[in-house]
């Protein structure tokens, strides 16, 4: 079997995958502009440094859904980065939880 013409591709592949798949988790709530930055996808500098505003004029983070709080930061930037954000604990940040369904009324009998 050649495995030639695979190289190319496994190379581009490599070459090709997302950084954010690399990147360290980051604490929104310690965490300063630079390292946010660098560890989350789709933030730069002029983003990260409002995520660190807002929270030195409104405290810690107490959600992850709460960073679109944030001008410029949204719900899909949220998403695709939750695997990366920390709030303070070592586990992920977890995915908000979805509306209880309230049961119908039972019918008199």
């Amino acid at each position: 079997m050649k495995f030639k013409h695979l190289v190319p591709t496994l190379a581009a592949l490599v070459l090709l995958a997302p950084l954010s798949a690399f990147a360290d988790p980051v604490n929104i709530n310690t965490a300063d502009a630079s390292a946010l930055a660098k560890a989350l996808n789709g933030v730069g500098p002029a983003k990260a440094k409002a995520i660190v505003s807002y929270r030195d004029k409104n405290g810690p983070f107490k959600s992850v859904d709460q960073l679109t709080m944030v001008e410029g930061i949204t719900q899909k930037l949220i998403d695709k980065n939750r695997a990366d954000i920390r709030l303070g604990t070592d586990k992920p940040a977890a995915a908000p939880a979805a509306p209880a369904v309230a049961k119908p009324p039972k019918p008199a009998s």
